[in-house]
């Protein structure tokens, strides 16, 4: 297959770029792999034009360098500087990765350059900044701290019943009946419902809950 159309800079400047926008979403969307593949698919192109057309190595040791600040602000989600720098990177190493006979001089169009760097700049400044605000923010119902939680019954508990935990409302279960307004302290957890077992048993609690259990039944 004749890949010649791709000596072109101006279009595998492109490939380089969307390659690296296509492997930033697959990060922050893990799993379905076709991202990855496409991002790979960009950058086997992109390359193949790096390897044929005459380059500027400072700026593509600047374009690799740009990674590692990318990773360290993934890692330290804080530092949005950290972020700012990887995109600067990118963007300098990308426009002066091909160059003309001067080495100053890239060989990508000043106007593509320009729209592609700030639209590139603005969509990974925005997306990456969103997902470290996601990343950064707590949960609102965090279901592992109910491991160990106390509360009470609402209703008689055994294979069925209510508690209330943490403010709220929860369906439970336990290996015992249960009364309502008994202390219960969280054991286990399936999903939204909660296996519970009481505080404090004794044989007064045994007994209403019988009685609890009969008058339902």
């Amino acid at each position: 297959m004749n890949l010649d159309f791709l000596l072109n800079p101006n279009l595998a400047y492109l490939l380089l770029v969307f390659g690296f926008a296509v492997a930033f979403i697959a990060i922050l969307t893990p799993g379905t792999g076709a991202l990855e593949l496409g991002a790979l698919a960009l950058f086997l192109l992109a390359g193949w034009a790096v390897y044929n057309l005459p380059i500027n190595p400072w700026a593509l040791v600047i374009l690799i360098a740009g990674v590692f600040p990318f990773v360290w602000a993934l890692r330290r989600s804080g530092e949005r500087g950290y972020l700012a720098l990887s995109i600067l990177s990118l963007i300098i190493g990308s426009v002066f990765l091909f160059r003309q006979e001067q080495l100053w001089q890239p060989a990508v169009h000043p106007l593509l350059a320009s729209v592609t760097s700030l639209l590139a700049g603005g969509f990974f400044w925005i997306a990456a900044s969103k997902a470290l605000e996601a990343w950064e923010a707590r949960p609102a119902h965090d279901l592992s701290t109910l491991i160990g939680a106390e509360g009470e019954t609402r209703t008689v508990v055994h294979h069925e019943g209510s508690v209330y935990v943490n403010g709220e409302l929860w369906s439970a279960r336990s290996q015992q009946p249960i009364p309502p307004g008994t202390p219960i302290r969280v054991v286990q957890r399936s999903g939204l419902l909660l296996e519970v077992e009481p505080i404090q048993t004794n044989a007064t609690d045994a007994t209403d809950a019988t009685n609890a259990t009969n008058a339902t039944n």
